[in-house]
């Protein structure tokens, strides 16, 4: 099994166009031609994992957190970033990022984050603009089943919980053809009325190139006409963040205390608790203070992120419980999840890696401490 074939998989758990357009994720070191010798998923892929990978037997790290996140331009090994790829690169591992691929992922980060709290009724704290498409086409009434499934079967058509979308329209269509021109219907410079269908469907965007591959090559018309628009409607099930709600409301202190137990966190910083019954929670795995705001909007009794700065907690006003439970606690889920993941897929495979080389890695690398 060569490298490529499980980083598909790990594409299918968290498309890389799902990340957001800051973040590095994908393929950062390494040949994904090699053939895989074992996987090793850990959060942050530092010196020591590479180490344990060599150790393992593992050419494939996958992490969390991209090691190569802003451009550099010389690996010369004088921070832990440099030292890192050249330890790779020099035992031949290959290194895999998700990060924000995952965050956003309705299953990710966050849902995680919601289940490991026993959160009900969960949905997105800010979804993700400027990612769904709309394809409007025509074909004749015979072609219609045709184009439809295969527009569908393309991913084309996916609304929230419901699939094979589209809405369909009759009317008139016209054209002449040149002398250069085939039509399916018709001669050339003869001019045509047919009877036409409209088909509109909506889709995310990195689906583009597959979808339109899928109408050009079940649509009879030599020439399609076809228009893509992008939509102003949020992605319900894309996004950053999530809400939901406790079974039964609980008080501020109680709730921090459930907090730290279920998050395995070494402490929390929090605003004052406030007089009233936590029922209503948001949730963001990572760095969250740009989301307060959002999380005000959408009327929840308390907040949990991380990396907050003392003036952040001023802006809860009163209004909320914000809380830093630590950005490795928020997120430390996150690889076991992974490596179920890639366990339950690859033994799908006819030339499959054993799942035994499927490896959660055994380095904790919170860099923070606390006493």
């Amino acid at each position: 099994m060569k490298i490529k074939e499980i980083l598909s998989i790990l594409e299918e758990m968290a498309p890389l166009a799902y990340a957001e357009d800051f973040d590095n994720v994908g393929l950062l070191v390494g040949d994904a031609e090699t053939e895989a010798t074992g996987v090793l998923v850990c959060h942050d892929a530092l010196e020591t994992v590479i180490e344990e990978a060599i150790v393992k037997n593992c050419n494939l790290v996958v992490c969390f957190h991209p090691i190569l996140f802003s451009g550099i331009k010389k690996i010369t090994g004088k921070n832990y970033v440099e030292r890192t790829v050249l330890k790779a690169i020099k035992n031949d591992i290959a290194i895999f990022a998700v990060h924000t691929a995952l965050d956003n992922h309705k299953e990710g980060v966050n849902k995680i984050f919601c289940n490991a709290l026993g959160l009900q009724n969960t949905k997105r704290l800010i979804p993700k603009q400027n990612f769904i498409q709309k394809l409007v086409t025509y074909t004749i009434p015979e072609n219609a089943n045709q184009v439809r499934n295969a527009l569908f079967e393309a991913g084309a058509g996916q609304i929230g919980n419901y699939e094979d979308c589209s809405f369909n329209s009759k009317g008139i269509g016209t054209y002449m053809g040149n002398e250069n021109s085939n039509p399916e219907i018709g001669e050339r410079f003869e001019f045509v009325e047919a009877d036409e269908i409209k088909i509109e469907v909506t889709f995310e965007k990195h689906l583009q190139g597959k979808i339109l591959k899928a109408l050009f090559q079940n649509h009879v018309y030599e020439e399609v006409a076809y228009e893509i628009y992008t939509l102003d409607n949020p992605h319900q099930n894309i996004g950053l963040g999530m809400l939901g709600e406790l079974e039964a409301p609980m008080n501020g202190l109680d709730f921090l205390k459930m907090v730290k137990e279920k998050m395995q966190c070494g402490g929390i910083r929090h605003t004052e608790i406030l007089d009233k019954a936590i029922q209503k929670v948001a949730v963001l795995g990572g760095s969250g203070a740009f989301a307060i705001k959002n999380a005000i909007q959408a009327d929840v009794d308390a907040y949990l992120t991380a990396d907050l700065k003392y003036h952040n907690f001023y802006e809860a006003e009163n209004r909320i419980l914000l809380a830093d439970i630590g950005h490795f606690e928020s997120e430390r889920f996150i690889k076991n999840y992974i490596v179920d993941y890639l366990k339950k897929k690859i033994c799908n495979f006819a030339n499959y890696l054993s799942e035994d080389r499927v490896l959660l890695s055994e380095i904790n690398t919170n860099p923070v401490k606390y006493l």
